[in-house]
């Protein structure tokens, strides 16, 4: 590894360089350290039972409890809404699963998977979208972790919620008592962003013992309160014909928009797997279960608290209700709630606040920490990435973003468009292109000679791919802030991670098709060699060469002469970039 620089801040930038495989190029030190490349099976700690509780932990939490709402109030039924929650995450485990097979099999994540549809400096764009959205969004869900840490506090001293002193209002619409609780909960989230993904696999299983207690110990309350599950699961849908048609498909869409995140950047998770087994069918059951559930008692809480707040209604987000538990009602706003309402209040929103802990380091710390690794892998690996983007999510000042929450959730689930437009030339190419096959090495190789490269460090395809991705959606997002747009537009952006998806991907695939790439299946039929590769180095002219035969030889595809064991290698190309192996005859 060369040194920068002989002055004073040469050695500085030295010091904090992150580790990384000596004897790579100052090329390769910008695209590779520990944290990006292919994990090796010292690392690969994720079982069958680390993905279902992981899953079971990411789904009891604040938002999806109250995901079902939105169905509710256009006139679906509770069945109908929580049909369309079924089959919403449904479809989201089914992309859930084919993107986090690209990791567990070849154990890389997100920001290198898309070096072979994006580029090897083509993919930056992708993974700078995905990081600022994880870290704009590492601050909303530690606002509203805040607000669970509010509600802690409150149950211990009702003059917390009451006191002018408490509630006097800061900038931009905080006040100072959830000030005090988000900065308490900020605080105490940075020691779990410390571990490394493959050990805080055991905060998502404590996560999912202790949320699903509280959920369903909320659940209890509700009911017994009302003294029934209220009348929203009495009452029928009101919506008529094209209404109800797309009642449904607005219901189903927010569940499948709700994962976009995740669906592209799942192999940051998946490759920790001990086998790629381990992220198919886990992924696959858990994902609708976990979240149907959790919707379920989301409608059942919420009808409850329409017969116990009459004046209010049903109550869709449980902070509320809790809120109302602690002041003894919406209309007792001086008092407080029983000894016993306070007790509970507590219990639960603790049980919220390892809930949106569990949430926030999965989805937003490591995916942001991952994506930040990857924009300037020489100084930034995954825990400095997580710990920026907790700062940044702090300098963003959430709780402005949720002063007009309609307009918030309507700009987030428009990045859908985006993310859907990543993931289509993501999924296309590893499937219906390269037929599951990738040279791991390659996709660290920042030399014009390497397949991956493209033109300027950028694959065109996928560029393109991804413009047309966004272009179907364009004029349908217009019309969701406001702009007067054709009725088509609005049909189609109403569909707006599929429409993305379909075109990005057909698209892809397409041009693949008329401008063929290298580093194809070298048999033109499925072949996925990733789980052989063990521990592979990415110093050119090494034996890594070797270790990619190996594993193409377990794979049985060729025949070579030049022994090495039981296989024979034969090179193909420039030495570097792949070869013909099978096993000795």
């Amino acid at each position: 590894m060369e040194k920068t620089a002989s002055s004073r801040f040469g050695h500085v930038m030295n010091k904090i360089q992150v580790e990384a495989e000596p004897g790579l190029t100052n090329k390769q030190l910008f695209l590779t350290n520990h944290d990006l490349k292919p994990v090796e099976p010292e690392r690969r700690l994720w079982k069958h039972r680390n993905f279902v509780t992981f899953w079971i932990a990411d789904s009891f939490n604040i938002n999806t409890w109250m995901i079902a709402a939105s169905s509710l109030t256009v006139g679906l039924s509770w069945w109908q809404a929580w049909i369309c929650v079924w089959v919403g995450y449904s479809i989201a485990a089914f992309f859930i699963c084919l993107t986090g097979r690209i990791g567990a099999m070849y154990h890389i994540g997100f920001p290198v998977v898309n070096r072979a549809s994006f580029g090897i400096w083509g993919s930056l764009w992708p993974v700078l979208n995905r990081s600022v959205m994880a870290c704009i969004w590492y601050g909303v869900q530690s606002w509203i972790g805040g607000q669970c840490v509010y509600l802690m506090i409150a149950a211990i001293w009702p003059s917390f919620v009451h006191s002018p002193r408490m509630n006097a209002p800061l900038a931009m619409g905080a006040t100072v008592n959830y000030m005090i609780g988000f900065i308490i909960f900020w605080v105490c989230s940075l020691p779990f962003i410390w571990f490394p993904p493959h050990k805080i696999r055991h905060l998502f299983t404590f996560k999912s013992i202790v949320a699903p207690a509280g959920g369903i110990a909320l659940f209890a309350w509700a009911i017994a309160r009302a003294g029934g599950v209220g009348p929203i699961v009495h009452q029928g849908s009101t919506a008529k014909g094209s209404d109800l048609a797309w009642g449904i498909i607005s219901g189903i869409m927010s569940a499948v928009s709700n994962f976009a995140t995740l669906i592209v950047n799942d192999p940051d998770f998946a490759r920790f797997a001990s086998r790629p087994s381990a992220a198919l069918w886990p992924q696959a059951i858990t994902i609708p279960m976990g979240f149907g559930l959790t919707s379920f008692i989301g409608i059942i809480a919420g009808s409850s608290s329409a017969v116990i707040f009459p004046s209010v209604g049903a109550v869709w987000n449980p902070l509320d209700l809790l809120k109302y538990f602690v002041i003894g009602g919406v209309d007792r706003t001086s008092g407080h709630g029983t000894a016993g309402e306070r007790a509970g209040t507590f219990f639960i929103a603790f049980t919220f606040v390892v809930a949106q802990l569990g949430t926030n380091i999965a989805a937003n710390s490591i995916s942001a920490g991952t994506d930040l690794t990857a924009l300037l892998p020489r100084y930034i690996n995954i825990r400095r990435g997580g710990y920026l983007c907790a700062i940044i999510g702090l300098a963003i000042c959430p709780w402005q973003f949720l002063t007009s929450s309609s307009n918030f959730t309507t700009y987030l689930s428009a990045y859908s468009v985006f993310l859907s437009s990543i993931a289509g030339p993501m999924i296309a190419d590893y499937y219906f292109v390269r037929r599951g096959y990738l040279q791991i090495r390659d996709l660290y190789n920042a030399e014009s000679s390497g397949p991956y490269w493209g033109i300027y460090g950028i694959q065109w395809r996928g560029w393109v791919a991804y413009i047309c991705g966004i272009l179907i959606n364009v004029v349908g997002f217009a019309g969701a802030v406001g702009t007067p747009v054709p009725i088509g537009a609005t049909y189609i952006y109403r569909l707006n991670f599929f429409s993305g998806f379909i075109v990005s991907a057909g698209v892809y695939w397409l041009l693949a098709k008329i401008s063929p790439m290298p580093a194809l299946s070298p048999t033109g039929k499925w072949l996925e060699i990733g789980d052989e590769i063990r521990n592979p180095s990415l110093v050119y002219d090494n034996d890594a060469e070797a270790d990619m035969a190996r594993a193409r030889a377990r794979a049985g595809y060729g025949s070579g002469s030049e022994e090495m064991g039981d296989e024979q290698i034969v090179e193909k190309g420039d030495g570097k970039s792949w070869w013909k192996v099978g096993k000795k005859s």
